[in-house]
């Protein structure tokens, strides 16, 4: 397949970097941009002039990936080394002397492990790829790249029938108030905790159900442990669910993602396997169950159902409130080599997103005009007068704020905001005139 217009421009980008003296330019790109054409094109160029390539990856299941995307593209792989970044690092004196070394997932190449392979071999020139040239922490890319090469966005593919669009829900399942970060993530064993209850498995179960019954989806969980006795619930519940993680051996993961492409399972359980470059055959919904600090792993995460396919929208389920950290997929974000500062914990300013209180979607809170969305799109639920009052006035800043997700709605008393008591009342049946009612009397609402 010749390459697509944006994906030429972007070469194109990197080869005039290299004329004004950069060595080191990063290609930003969305998930389902198609990256790596656009390195298989820059390899079999380098490599048909009889030089060679050096490509990196950070994690071993992505080697077989990559050399058999390069093989077929029309890289001559007799002058191109596709290896973990790991491995290389003990076979620098063994490798042929690179014209040209290409980072997979560019963001991890501030890691010492990936200095030494630079620094090994300092005449390489250097392009790395990335959806999000930003570390965990929020720093840039500055100390390993000289310049990013910044293609189009996410909003620009799904308008241009590159990526599907979406439908996006956020249902309250936990409360993360509380809970451990350690080293810029949240405590795997905590949520863990959190996550591993009977109500929690049940009420995901429901809103598959509710939401994207049939349709097959990739749940993303927070442990092994998770993974497996999620994939569990789901079969008891007669939708038929595998679990895959690192350690499976590689028949056994072959064998499922083959089910999974035929159609004989449904649900594909992980922790973080299907995330960064794995290739899994196309999918409709994707279920978040793993809350995290990283935008690069939410977006990963969030837009793997978003493979184009005619007809198609995908829809994304996410309980544990990644959205309210870093706003919905496919937001247009502002990338630097300095990378972003990060958010006070209590600050969404902008994050420019709403969720219906109703039936949980979640979608950008201003439309197209500028002007904030009073109706919510899914369900036509409309926003009290009161709150769209509030929303015309603070439309600049942020809309919504997330405090924290909670199951526990078991009396009205455990309500406390007005979301909460028309959950509340949903799920016991009443009439959206009750949660009125209950928030006008305890002053939630004016």
């Amino acid at each position: 397949m010749p390459l697509r217009e944006y994906q030429t421009e972007l070469i194109d980008g990197v080869r005039e970097a290299y004329r004004s003296g950069c060595r080191a330019p990063c290609i930003v790109l969305p998930c389902g941009g198609g990256k790596s054409v656009i390195v298989a094109e820059m390899a079999k160029r380098t490599t048909l002039n009889g030089k060679q390539v050096l490509f990196l990856v950070h994690r071993r299941e992505l080697c077989a990936q990559i050399w058999n995307t390069f093989y077929h593209w029309g890289v001559d792989m007799h002058y191109c080394t596709v290896g973990m970044v790991q491995t290389i690092c003990r076979r620098l004196g063994r490798i042929p002397p690179p014209a040209l070394i290409i980072t997979d997932e560019n963001h991890h190449s501030l890691a010492a492990s990936y200095r030494k392979i630079y620094e090994y071999f300092p005449e390489a020139r250097r392009v790395g790829v990335t959806a999000t040239p930003v570390r965990l922490d929020g720093s840039g890319l500055a100390d390993v790249n000289d310049r990013l090469v910044i293609g189009v966005s996410a909003k620009w593919l799904i308008e241009n029938h590159f990526l599907a669009p979406y439908d996006y829900y956020a249902p309250s399942l936990v409360d993360l108030t509380g809970i451990r970060i350690s080293k810029g993530e949240y405590d795997t064993a905590s949520v863990e905790k959190l996550m591993i209850r009977k109500a929690v498995f049940g009420s995901v179960i429901e809103y598959y159900k509710k939401l994207a019954d049939g349709r097959q989806a990739i749940c993303y969980c927070t442990s092994v442990k998770h993974s497996i006795e999620m994939a569990k619930q789901f079969n008891d519940a007669g939708i038929d669910a595998a679990h895959i993680d690192g350690e499976t051996p590689k028949d056994e993961r072959e064998r499922i993602v083959e089910a999974f492409r035929e159609g004989r399972i449904d649900i594909l359980c992980n922790v973080d396997l299907i995330s960064e470059g794995f290739d899994v055959p196309d999918c409709e919904c994707a279920i978040l169950l793993r809350p995290t600090q990283s935008l690069t792993l939410y977006i990963q995460q969030s837009m793997r159902c978003m493979r184009y396919k005619p007809g198609k929208r995908a829809i994304i389920i996410d309980h544990v409130g990644n959205y309210a950290r870093f706003g919905l997929p496919d937001q247009d974000r502002t990338w630097t080599l300095e990378g972003r500062k990060k958010r006070k914990k209590e600050n969404n300013e902008d994050l420019h997103v709403r969720q219906c209180p109703q039936c949980f979607a979640t979608f950008a809170a201003l439309d197209d005009k500028g002007k904030p969305v009073k109706i919510c799109p899914q369900c036509g639920y409309e926003f009290p007068k009161q709150e769209r009052q509030e929303i015309e006035q603070e439309q600049e800043t942020e809309i919504v704020r997330i405090e924290g997700f909670t199951l526990d709605l078991q009396r009205p008393e455990d309500c406390q905001s007005y979301k909460e008591l028309l959950e509340y009342a949903k799920r016991h049946n009443y009439k959206s005139g009750w949660a009125y009612y209950q928030a006008k009397r305890r002053g939630l609402i004016e």
